[in-house]
């Protein structure tokens, strides 16, 4: 799957979440929804879909997308939307729409880090800092 096709999906899937969420609760402006869907498209695509899902897996990255799309919707949204306690609910409903979408890019994502694999491209699946310990059974031999 073409990267730059990923990122265009996971934009469209932000721009619908915080227009769903923020503009619903709050009157966000146009430009507030694509930069909050510009932020967690880099974000969440860097650190998740680059980084844990091809070793972690879909559920651990999910878990981080959800994370991360709360706590930075909730942050920034709470000094540029002028709202503390409000934007929790939505951030959730925000967050819960990202992970919705993003299982879909996951999916497709894992798809072709397998077709890479068996096309001979085999990356490592584990972090770097792995090690093997052995002991040898009889060492005369």
């Amino acid at each position: 799957m073409n990267h730059f096709f990923a990122l265009v999906i996971k934009f469209i899937i932000g721009i619908i979440a915080y227009a769903i969420a923020l503009d619903l609760f709050f009157q966000a402006t146009w430009v507030d929804i694509v930069t909050f869907s510009l932020l967690m498209t880099a974000v969440t695509y860097l650190l998740g879909d680059r980084i844990l899902l091809p070793r972690l897996g879909n559920v651990n990255a999910l878990i981080v997308d959800f994370v991360l799309s709360y706590l930075i919707v909730w942050i920034f949204g709470s000094v540029l939307l002028n709202s503390y306690v409000q934007i929790a609910w939505g951030s959730i409903i925000s967050a819960v729409i990202l992970v919705i979408g993003e299982a879909v890019v996951h999916r497709l994502l894992l798809s072709a880090y397998d077709a890479k694999e068996t096309n001979g491209e085999n990356f490592s699946r584990r972090f770097a800092y792995d090690m093997e310990i052995g002991k040898e059974r009889d060492p005369l031999k």
